[in-house]
């Protein structure tokens, strides 16, 4: 019997209302989902999930929902390494990758319902991964306190763009998160675990950050680019706050952001809408909340 379960949610667009159209009971709480990219509409509804394994989803007719694949690459043993997160490739719906606490990422193909490759990414435990635009770069943040970049063009080789650092010369501090700015490939933003600062990373210059934003009193938890805009990212966090920068005085000391939202309580994820620009959403508490920007 499980307890976790998702929620798909529409909007009514003659009540402006949010009805939830269907429901699914999930294995083990999900660590990610993300809807297929789709600009213009024209692919099925799929629905992606991440936990114990990769799961594909079909949404049918917006009601009921039913598992299309499950993606599992250790067929020799009942036992599974959870994965931490995933990023679905814009340029090619068909390549799916993923980052795991056994150190690895898989990149999966959709269509055969296989994994295409595995690699072992990082020292320790993968925390995010993230794909470039385009098809074949991708980044991976981890326990080991370091930004990993791929081709999938030649995998045997890595380069590590970003170390972080504890400031007293000790051992590097873990790396949550990573968002990719899709609009300029060249900026990668990173979060520390227990920060309350978040990395922008120019990948032309390693090993130092382009800037750092210092906004959040408490740890950040979230960071998520304008799809529209290459120079604006929100990021949120436990001191109950979304904010949103502008990035455009780099290399420029980066003071303050230019909008504040406080939320009832600690703000855990933010995703800046790709197809509505001018929403973003925000989760903190059992809620869901859609910010107009």
């Amino acid at each position: 019997e499980y307890s976790n379960s998702v929620r798909i949610i529409q909007l009514n667009e003659e009540t402006h209302e949010f009805n939830e159209v269907a429901q699914f009971e999930h294995p083990y709480p999900a660590t990610k989902m993300m809807w297929i990219p789709d600009a213009n509409g024209a692919r099925r509804d799929l629905l992606a999930t991440t936990g114990d394994y990769l799961r594909i989803w079909n949404v049918v007719d917006n009601k009921s929902v039913r598992l299309d694949g499950l993606l599992n690459n250790n067929k020799n043993t009942e036992f599974c390494a959870p994965l931490t997160s995933f990023d679905w490739n814009e340029t090619d719906p068909n390549i799916i990758g993923t980052s795991s606490i056994d150190t690895t990422c898989t990149i999966w193909d959709v269509t055969q319902m296989q994994a295409k490759t595995q690699l072992i990414a990082h020292d320790k435990e993968v925390y995010d991964l993230a794909f470039a635009a385009g098809v074949h770069v991708f980044a991976s943040v981890g326990a080991d306190g370091s930004v990993r970049m791929f081709d999938l063009r030649s995998l045997e080789h890595s380069t590590i763009i970003y170390e972080s650092s504890d400031g007293q010369g000790g051992s590097p501090l873990p790396l949550i998160r990573l968002a990719w700015n899709k609009q300029d490939p060249n900026y990668l933003a990173t979060i520390t675990m227990d920060s309350n600062k978040v990395a922008i990373l120019d990948i032309r210059v390693p090993s130092l950050p382009a800037a750092t934003l210092e906004g959040h009193s408490q740890c950040v938890n979230a960071v998520s680019w304008a799809p529209h805009s290459s120079c604006h990212v929100c990021t949120s966090g436990d001191d109950n706050q979304a904010l949103i920068w502008d990035l455009s005085p780099m290399p420029s000391r980066i003071e303050d952001p230019i909008l504040a939202y406080y939320a009832e309580s600690e703000v855990n994820q933010v995703q800046w809408s790709k197809t509505q620009p001018d929403w973003v959403a925000i989760c903190f508490d059992k809620k869901l909340q859609i910010l107009r920007v």
